[in-house]
């Protein structure tokens, strides 16, 4: 009679056991993945700034070639002063008879 009860305690201890471990498992692989993540934060904050940088640099050169652009529309090019001007015509001096 105890052999049934013993087999019974045994597979109830072997279900018990795997869930346990794979529960462990899975807890261990995601403390390890945690402190990988973790270790690599700071090199990825750093490449982040540095898109960021690049980025403003960008931006402000953008802007800096828009206010030229701005700024020589604004004044004018000397194209228009240097050409001739056009003469007027001389009046006519006599009428067309009818």
């Amino acid at each position: 009679m105890e052999s049934p009860l013993l087999a019974v305690l045994l597979l109830v201890g072997l279900v018990i056991g795997c869930a346990v471990g794979s529960a462990y498992a899975r807890a261990r692989r995601g403390w390890n993945d945690y402190q990988t993540v973790k270790k690599s934060v700071p090199g990825a904050r750093r490449g982040a700034w540095t898109l960021v940088r690049g980025l403003v640099v960008k931006a402000a050169v953008i802007a800096l070639l828009l206010f030229g652009a701005v700024a020589y529309a604004a004044v004018g090019a000397d194209e228009e002063t240097a050409g001739p001007t056009p003469s007027q015509s001389p009046p006519q001096s006599e009428r067309p008879h009818r």
